[in-house]
């Protein structure tokens, strides 16, 4: 059987089977990667889910809007929900953009300020300002002093463009599906092709979101460093999985999907219960690039790398020095602080789950055929058919 024809059997088993083989249609799977990718990198040990969603408190909910195979919408939203209530007790936070092609919503206050007071939306470039509504109007219900006695509220929405595969003209996304998101938050959170990541496209390949954690020692107690990527970049014969040029590989055999361009995006988020100072979880997020890098990005002029981090320590009260209850908050607090000697321990931390993470938000992702009817082929299925072996725990 020729490779045409064999790809062409295929995509007409796909169609038929497409209910059963999409992860967020009620297929169980694995969190996070178990392959060994990165050791030398970082031999700290994974989380238990190895998800973002180890860091104690921190929960991830999703809402998909799917048509089916050929339909017209492939999007969703994505929620990443800190613990308690951020804009009472806000949290230290930093962003970095290493290449700012992108219409992320919050960031200069977040740099100005230094603290995240929302849960932090994904979704696609044109449904930021719906995902945007939705975190003011959740503000707006739990907090009636916001616009009357005190000030407004710094909605954090990071997107990517998932054109190729959704009709994002439709503006499918919604406000409901903001809160929908945030009501479906969970410790245990799909990967792949789901939420905000059901329509992107990864080094050619079926993209989305995928998350990994690792857990440091510091004084005798544990802490959590977790990383969630959507994934939207990436030339198909730059893919490197554990070092192996596995894209080379694929290319050979599926010459059409060689484009030569890094285009789309990555977004991520860190996550940490250390107690760290927006100016170290600024430095966190700079490290992103390196797992970025690894699996053979190269940041292109029309890929946006955009990176939000945030610690559930050291949280600032957004009524200091006001008397709340009968008693006046102090204007000053104090705050532990982790030592910047453990800095490269935790850089080889986030460079790791951030390698893992992309990685594994290309295990996780079934194909897919979008609105034109073309097939974006998984890693799995077309490594299948090119007789490429993967790593073991893929």
């Amino acid at each position: 059987m020729s490779l045409h024809l064999a790809a062409g059997v295929f995509l007409h088993e796909y169609v038929a089977g497409y209910a059963t083989m999409a992860s967020h249609y009620g297929k169980e799977t694995a969190m996070g990667v178990t392959s060994n990718l990165n050791n030398e990198l970082c031999a700290a040990a994974r989380g238990p889910r190895n998800l973002i969603t180890d860091v104690p408190g921190v929960r991830v909910g999703h809402a998909t809007l799917e048509d089916g195979p050929g339909g017209p919408l492939h999007t969703g939203v994505t929620a990443i929900v800190p613990p308690g209530d951020c804009f009472t007790s806000k949290l230290p936070a930093a962003a970095y953009v290493s290449n700012g092609f992108g219409k992320s919503m919050g960031l200069v206050q977040v740099e100005e300020l230094g603290c995240l007071e929302t849960p932090i939306l994904m979704t696609n470039t044109l449904s930021c300002g719906a995902c945007f509504d939705a975190l003011v109007r959740h503000a707006l219900d739990t907090h009636p002093q916001i616009g009357v006695s005190t000030g407004t509220v710094n909605p954090v929405v990071m997107e990517c463009n998932d054109g190729p595969i959704n009709d994002i003209r439709a503006m499918g996304v919604r406000p409901e599906h903001g809160f929908e998101a945030m009501r479906a938050a969970s410790e245990d959170c799909e990967e792949g092709a789901v939420g905000a990541g059901s329509g992107m496209t990864c080094f050619g390949l079926k993209g989305g979101i995928g998350s990994s954690s690792r857990v440091l020692s510091f004084d005798g107690r544990e802490y959590t460093i977790g990383v969630l990527v959507m994934t939207n970049f990436g030339a198909l014969e730059c893919l490197r999985i554990a070092g192996v040029p596995v894209g080379e590989q694929l290319a050979e055999f599926k010459r059409s999907l060689v484009s030569g361009e890094d285009k789309g995006s990555i977004v991520a988020v860190i996550a940490t219960d250390l107690p760290v100072d927006a100016r170290q979880l600024r430095r966190f997020a700079k490290r992103v690039t390196v797992g970025i890098t690894r699996c053979g990005g190269y940041i292109g002029n029309g890929s946006g790398e955009i990176v939000v981090a945030f610690s559930t320590a050291n949280r600032m009260n957004h009524w200091a020095g006001h008397e709340v209850d009968g008693r006046s908050l102090p204007m000053i607090d104090t705050a532990a602080r982790l030592s910047d000697n453990a800095m490269d321990v935790c850089f080889r931390a986030v460079s790791a789950a951030s390698e893992e993470a992309i990685i594994s938000s290309l295990a996780h992702a079934d194909s897919l055929i979008g609105r034109t009817g073309e097939i974006t082929w998984s890693l799995h299925d077309l490594a299948s058919q090119a007789g490429v072996d993967l790593p073991a725990g893929l």
